[in-house]
């Protein structure tokens, strides 16, 4: 049951990293094929009749997760049933609470449940399948007598909860929410996963097109792209990150507005040893060591995480999988 009120947002790094929800306004029914570098590992992600989940279907599974994390923090037991009200997730993500804001709701868990991911894993020089849906199911509990729902069941994935579990989750700001253009959004997504907090990050614009997952032309997207550019460089509306051009590339430059890591967190009071970098570089052979020192710790602050027993063990072991999801750099 969720009963934690002003929990943060929380976003899954994966469907951060590969655009799994669409960014039309209009039913989807385009079926994608995304691989890495190397084209030998991809994720599928096909639609069903209602077309493709999108991204502000995607604040469903933001506030399930932001529901999940907050009751582990607070040492509570959780599973991959959540219970919901209704409005409150209507509240939260800054959505309408009348007749239309329910009706919106329904047809998002629809999307969300016939949507399909497939996509192989390798693990331990084993390739794995795994196709799978974006939540299990979801269940109406209780409703109005003018067909209003009350709350509602869902059942996350294995997908999702393994993300939840692994600590896999970035905070969003709560702005995200006010982003009405699904462009704006994908964008804010990529900056928090590959900026961070970064001084800045640079992309090449068919590269920030494919992150994206848009179907324009180039030529259009770079149209689509600079209108935001010119509203952010008038409003600053995009949280956390201000966006611009340069020639060819587009530049997310952190306004350094989030919460900063305190000196006495957990993982700024972590201590490896120098063995623990010849370690780092074995695992990741490619790789600097001190930037995957930084993105580590990084990761611990995000996720709140406690400090591990065995630092350099934990921090080898985040650089090998470091490498096996990327490969070499």
């Amino acid at each position: 049951m969720c009963d934690i009120f002003d929990a943060a947002p929380k976003g899954d790094i994966a469907s951060m990293a590969h655009p799994i929800f669409s960014l039309s306004t209009k039913p989807d029914h385009l079926p994608r094929r995304y691989e890495d570098e190397s084209g030998k590992n991809y994720v599928e992600v096909r639609p069903s009749s209602d077309g493709l989940a999108t991204i502000h279907d995607r604040d469903v599974l933001i506030y399930c997760i932001s529901q999940v994390i907050a009751a582990l923090n607070e040492g509570r037991q959780v599973q991959r049933v959540v219970r919901i009200k209704a409005y409150e997730l209507l509240k939260a993500t800054n959505r309408v609470t009348d007749g239309r804001g329910y009706k919106a709701l329904r047809a998002a868990l629809v999307r969300l449940q016939g949507t399909q991911i497939e996509t192989n894993i390798t693990t331990g020089g084993t390739e794995q399948l795994d196709i799978f849906s974006i939540i299990d199911r979801a269940r109406i509990v209780r409703e109005t007598r003018d067909g209003r729902m009350q709350e509602i069941e869902v059942e996350l994935s294995d997908w999702v909860f393994n993300a939840i579990r692994a600590q896999e989750v970035l905070t969003l700001h709560r702005n995200y929410f006010r982003l009405r253009k699904p462009l704006e959004r994908r964008l804010y997504e990529l900056a928090r996963k590959h900026c961070g907090r970064q001084r800045q990050w640079r992309v090449s614009l068919p590269a920030l097109q494919r992150k994206c997952g848009s179907t324009s032309t180039l030529r259009e997207f770079r149209r689509l792209v600079g209108a935001i550019v010119d509203q952010d460089a008038a409003y600053d509306h995009i949280p956390d990150y201000a966006i611009r051009f340069d020639d060819d590339m587009v530049v997310f430059e952190n306004r350094g507005t989030m919460d900063p890591v305190v000196c006495d967190s957990a993982a700024d009071l972590i201590r490896l040893s120098p063995q623990a970098h010849d370690k780092a570089r074995a695992a990741a052979p490619g790789w600097d060591v001190h930037y995957l020192e930084q993105a580590w710790r990084s990761w611990m602050a995000d996720g709140g995480l406690d400090a591990p027993r065995d630092a350099d063990k934990a921090f080898v072991g985040f650089c090998a999988k470091w490498f096996e999801k990327r490969g070499r750099p």
